[in-house]
């Protein structure tokens, strides 16, 4: 009776030992698999919203990446929107658009995450557009043949997830950086 007791708890040891391990698997490649969602849903929302400030293009699928009440209270998305952005006066090609993610924590049970992570824009491709030039030199001095610096900085964000997909909820800005941070 000895021995079993102890095969026993040997067996139930083990056991427990190759739950843990197992349990602790499944939480990393969920933690791991919502990371990354969550870093291409920045990356991407990020991106896009700058092309619809810059580029005048279409914000019909900012919805994809961010809730409808974020984008109403968004002022440079809504600047732009309304054709008051600082970059209508330029015929923007194409930007460098960088974003890292410093920090991020969901647990995979939860269907919000926080993030911390920056965003800059060091290059942007742009002529200042000839019927606007003179309005341009006005508001920006001689440096107006190339379109104003994008503001890099250093954000905090949440996130839902909705049905599934990651949304964008809220973000502020933490710290404005300079060039080249």
């Amino acid at each position: 009776m000895k021995y079993m007791r102890r095969f026993i708890w040997y067996l139930a040891s083990r056991l427990l030992l190759i739950l843990a391990v197992f349990s602790l698997c499944v939480v990393t490649v969920y933690y791991a698999m919502n990371a990354t969602n969550i870093y291409i849903v920045l990356k991407d929302g990020m991106a896009k919203r700058a092309q619809v400030i810059m580029m005048d293009e279409s914000s019909a699928d900012l919805t994809k990446f961010f809730q409808g009440s974020y984008l109403q209270r968004d002022e440079n998305l809504q600047l732009a929107i309304d054709g008051k952005s600082p970059y209508t006066y330029y015929t923007v090609r194409g930007i460098d658009h960088r974003l890292k993610m410093t920090w991020m924590w969901c647990w995979p049970w939860d269907t919000t995450a926080r993030v911390n992570f920056t965003e800059s824009i060091p290059r942007i491709d742009g002529r200042v557009n000839s019927k606007n030039a003179d309005a341009a030199k006005a508001l920006y001095g001689e440096s107006y043949e190339s379109p104003p610096r994008w503001q890099a900085g250093r954000y905090t964000a949440t996130l839902v997830k909705e049905n599934g997909q990651w949304h964008i909820r809220s973000i502020a800005l933490v710290e404005a950086l300079k060039d080249g941070e």
